[in-house]
């Protein structure tokens, strides 16, 4: 029988002074309580409010070993309802408390802001367009840290400084694409104590106009008297040739420099993909607000391309997000937050069950022993 993993603090209690919603005649069920079945039901395939009511009418003697539901399981129109109504700012904070309380914190610590939207998300009839999520990603644990809704993907620009004030960066090194690439989250990052590797694209055009000109002279010139450094990679996959030069060069002479909040470094990472088709090419420039080594720029510029695979393909193929229909008033925010729940405490249990995602949640689903050691309540 495999060994229990020690106990911790449940993440339970980060949720016992969520503010209600209702109003106290209408409270004829435990808001944590319907949490806790919420989060259940989406551990073993749920995805709507009828299959969450499904799940807990049939979990119902199961539930009742740890949870009390004196009043019976909710209607699917009452768990819509709580979770329209539900604040997602305080929802999320207190997801924030637990998981950075799960998430060890260390220096040198990667982490990724990425945005993804709800594509099934968007209300014709309320003229209400698809909800857009920023997501912060601890690369190295691979869990959830954070979100913050935006209206659309051209908001993450007032979202990042949002969803930053939320967390610890102390000691972290924050990696954000081109579009989170602005004087004010780099001055805020610092300021806060961590580091930063921004993607630099034609949003930024004067300084990366100034980059992508000093790197010329400096290839040209073999990098002669710069204090540089570089790491290749090459990776074979499927007929696939993938082959990437990382320069990290420590450059603090450029005129837009002093506007950055510690500008440093500079990097480029050049791409060589050759396929049956053909062989293309890319190259990108990222700013960095200190010299390391090509190798970490390597990590921290792969770490935030990982969350496409690590956090986005895994709320898409694995909970199936993006065809998730809950559109009305908080509920898909909430929701998505229930997911990265789900998400982190499928990745949090390691010992008994070392198979993939949907393994994981096809177990929870016919195994209570082994959803309760997933839950660790």
């Amino acid at each position: 029988m495999p060994t229990r993993r020690a106990p911790k603090q449940s993440f339970v209690e980060f949720f016992r002074d969520l503010p209600d919603p209702r109003l106290d005649r209408r409270k004829r069920h435990d808001l944590v309580e319907m949490l806790v079945i919420t989060l259940c039901a989406v551990l073993t395939g749920a995805e709507s409010w009828i299959e969450i009511e499904q799940f807990g009418k049939v979990r119902l003697d199961w539930l009742r070993t740890f949870l009390k539901l004196e009043n019976g399981i909710p209607s699917h129109d009452t768990f819509g309802r709580v979770f329209r109504l539900l604040d997602p700012e305080e929802f999320g904070r207190r997801f924030l408390d637990w998981i950075q309380s799960v998430c060890l914190k260390g220096k040198g610590r990667i982490i990724a802001i990425d945005g993804k939207t709800l594509r099934r998300s968007y209300d014709r009839a309320d003229h209400k367009a698809a909800v857009h999520m920023i997501s912060a990603w601890a690369v190295e644990c691979r869990l959830v840290l954070g979100q913050l809704r935006t209206e659309a993907k051209s908001n993450e620009i007032t979202a990042i400084p949002e969803l930053l004030r939320l967390l610890d960066v102390k000691g972290c090194i924050v990696t954000i694409d081109a579009m989170g690439c602005q004087k004010a989250i780099a001055q805020q990052i610092t300021k806060a104590g961590g580091e930063y590797v921004l993607g630099l694209k034609g949003n930024q055009t004067q300084l990366r106009d100034e980059v992508d000109h000093f790197f010329r002279c400096a290839e040209r010139d073999d990098y002669a008297h710069l204090d540089h450094d570089r790491h290749e990679t090459v990776e074979k996959d499927h007929g696939r040739v993938e082959r990437r030069e990382y320069r990290i060069v420590a450059e603090a002479s450029f005129e837009a420099c002093g506007e950055w909040g510690g500008l440093r470094a500079v990097g480029m990472v050049q791409s060589e993909r050759t396929t049956a088709e053909g062989t293309s090419r890319e190259t990108r420039y990222y700013i960095c607000s200190r010299m390391m080594s090509a190798q970490a720029f390597a990590a921290a510029v792969r770490g935030h391309w990982g969350v496409e695979n690590g956090l986005h393909w895994a709320l898409d193929v694995v909970f199936r997000e993006d065809d998730s229909r809950v559109r009305k008033d908080h509920a898909p925010e909430n929701l998505s937050i229930v997911r990265r729940l789900a998400l982190n405490l499928l990745r949090e249990e390691k010992t008994i069950c070392k198979y993939g995602l949907k393994a994981k949640r096809h177990r929870c689903a016919i195994d209570n022993s082994y959803l309760i050691e997933v839950l660790g309540v």
